[in-house]
């Protein structure tokens, strides 16, 4: 019944998920190999980012709700609030990417706010806000975060050229 229903209605399917759809049903099993060694499938690492991102969401959130009511703990807050939870945001709105072009912009977007907390919160350290101690493990997956969306993009993007190049 599930796989009647993307066929008849295409659109309600994110564009990757169809590709991996479409490939599976042909008995192409997409699989990417992890550091470790052991296969992950595409799906199972996209949630764990997805879940991370998430994650990281509600460590901003909870780190925000205890900066101090000042006027610089405030702006701050804002700007920290806004690019740190907007991230995960953007990384969802690319799973649901009309092209492939719409979906490496997406995940652009997405690092570009990664970027931005982590600025934000290099600054909270830097000037003595809040401790490095304290900011050492979230700055750490900020960082590894942004290498995971940095990587992803840039593969989406070589893909999407690819294929621009094969269409012509």
């Amino acid at each position: 019944m599930g796989a009647l229903l993307f066929t008849r209605f295409p659109n309600i399917m994110p564009w990757a998920e169809m590709k991996m759809h479409e490939n599976n049903s042909k008995g192409k099993a997409q699989k990417a190999k992890g550091k470790s060694g052991e296969r992950t499938t595409m799906i199972e690492k996209r949630r764990d980012l997805s879940d991370r991102l998430l994650e990281y969401g509600a460590r901003i959130i909870r780190l925000v709700e205890s900066l101090p009511n000042t006027v610089v703990g405030r702006r701050v807050a804002d700007q920290l609030l806004r690019s740190g939870t907007s991230a995960g945001a953007n990384y969802e709105e690319a799973q649901g990417a009309e092209s492939k072009d719409d979906f490496v912009h997406k995940l652009q977007i997405a690092l570009k706010e990664l970027r931005e907390s982590n600025y934000w919160l290099r600054l909270l350290v830097k000037s003595g806000k809040i401790s490095a101690e304290r900011m050492n493990d979230i700055l750490d997956e900020s960082n590894q975060l942004r290498a995971m969306l940095s990587k992803s993009a840039a593969t989406a993007k070589g893909k999407a050229k690819k294929n621009a190049h094969d269409e012509s």
